[in-house]
């Protein structure tokens, strides 16, 4: 039986489901799309923090008491012309991907809980979650780009 667990506050962890778990989970399970293991723990943190403007809640999707999917959603702070909301990560196990439908219930408990719109990037390459967003109802409507600045 699959169980979303709403994670809003520090205090929604325990031994059997660690901020170091969700943060490894993400990692591998990104696979080509994701980040480093330092970035995936400040996004867990700015969802979990308190500060006015900051914000979000993180989901653990469990089937037969494991962890088989974590959402990562921050609050912006902003309304109107940058969404409340920014979905920053969302990964599956990959032996429970489609099957399963995972992913799409994350999502589902996502716009549930969430408090006005969201965003999300979504490499061109990964054609998997951009029909899952298109099913749920995520439009195309700006191409982001970014630019870094060179580290000293």
């Amino acid at each position: 039986m699959l169980r979303i667990k709403v994670l809003k506050t520090k205090d929604n962890l325990n031994d059997s489901l660690t901020k170091d778990l969700l943060v490894n989970f993400l990692h591998f399970h990104l696979d080509e799309f994701g980040d480093s293991k330092s970035a995936i723990s400040k996004s867990i943190d700015y969802a979990f923090s308190e500060d006015k403007g900051k914000g979000g809640f993180n989901l653990a999707a469990i089937y037969d008491m494991k962890l088989v999917g974590v959402l990562v959603m921050n609050e912006t702070g902003m309304s109107e012309y940058i969404p409340e909301n920014t979905l920053v990560y969302i990964a599956v196990h990959k032996n429970y991907r489609v099957v399963k439908g995972i992913g799409r219930y994350l999502m589902e408990k996502a716009l549930e809980i969430s408090d006005g719109d969201i965003a999300l990037h979504v490499e061109y390459d990964n054609k998997a979650a951009i029909k899952l967003y298109q099913r749920i109802g995520f439009q195309t409507k700006y191409v982001e780009m970014r630019y870094k600045k060179c580290q000293k």
